[in-house]
């Protein structure tokens, strides 16, 4: 025991006499950090304000790419709101319920994340194409799917669906369950348990899901570039505006519209830091 004291002794003496070895670490860290985001994200600033901020508001206000901003925004709103609904819904089937396939199930979840984006555009085109048997059957009673907002939004939906059920999952893995019995024994019926019980628990995994969700349909290119058309003003979204501006040559506007989508989605995952950091203290001093 004491010859393992003195090893431990003597390493932490080498390790006062290299400084290099306790700030080496940080320092690679740090550097990747800088290297691989704040570099990238210190060139879109630099292209997108290099003319002023009058030039930046007018690439803005572009009608093209407001145009292309509104639709990713509601698109974007109509996806986190479906995902909530039906996130909450699975997370709560896989963790409370017991069936053949669950497993299954809980793996199929995490596809999306193994697929490439573009990948999922061209199975929504074989699924929902107007020369497909569902898109065709679809059309004739006038509902178009693809190169239109429906398959931009089921783009998203499949892209964005693992975020809220694995953020809810784990915060219900670990509940317990005495007050929802203690709620059953008094009368009360499982809506009402859920409502009163498990929803405001899970609650910050849920908002915190939702951010997630919406700053990840806010930047969607893959899927949305197969499935949308593309048509300016109409089924045109902001990622793949922003690669037509790089394709014009015109980097300032593209790096306009970027700082927008930027600044969004930097604003959410602060939030969601925020909200983490407020639950984990809340859960800790319970």
């Amino acid at each position: 025991m004491s010859a393992r004291a003195a090893d431990l002794r003597a390493a932490v003496a080498v390790a006062r006499r290299r400084p290099w070895g306790r700030w080496g670490l940080r320092a690679v860290a740090v550097s990747y950090l800088a290297l691989m985001i704040l570099l990238p994200v210190s060139a879109i600033l630099r292209s997108g304000l290099q003319d002023g901020a009058a030039a930046f508001w007018s690439d803005v206000m572009n009608p093209t790419a407001t145009a292309a901003l509104r639709l990713t925004l509601f698109a974007a709103v109509v996806t986190t709101a479906i995902n909530v609904v039906m996130g909450t819904m699975t997370a709560y089937v896989l963790v409370r319920y017991e069936f053949p396939g669950r497993g299954l199930l809980n793996a199929l979840v995490d596809i999306p994340f193994a697929i490439p984006t573009l990948v999922t555009g061209v199975m929504l085109v074989v699924l929902y194409g107007p020369q497909r048997t569902l898109g065709a059957w679809l059309e004739a009673r006038g509902v178009q799917v693809i190169f239109a907002t429906p398959g931009i939004i089921l783009a998203l939906l499949l892209v964005t669906y693992p975020f809220l059920i694995r953020a809810v999952q784990p915060v219900l893995s670990e509940l317990d369950k005495a007050q929802e019995e203690a709620a059953y024994t008094m009368g009360a019926s499982k809506w009402t348990t859920f409502r009163t019980i498990i929803l405001p628990a899970i609650m910050p995994a849920i908002i915190t899901g939702s951010l997630l969700n919406f700053a990840r349909a806010l930047g969607e290119f893959g899927s949305i570039i197969v499935v949308a058309g593309n048509i300016p003003g109409k089924t045109l979204v902001s990622a793949v505006y922003v690669f037509g501006q790089v394709e014009s040559y015109n980097q300032r506007g593209a790096s306009a519209v970027s700082l927008v989508l930027l600044s969004l989605s930097f604003s959410l995952m602060l939030v969601v830091e925020w909200m983490q950091k407020r639950w984990g203290a809340h859960h800790v001093n319970e």
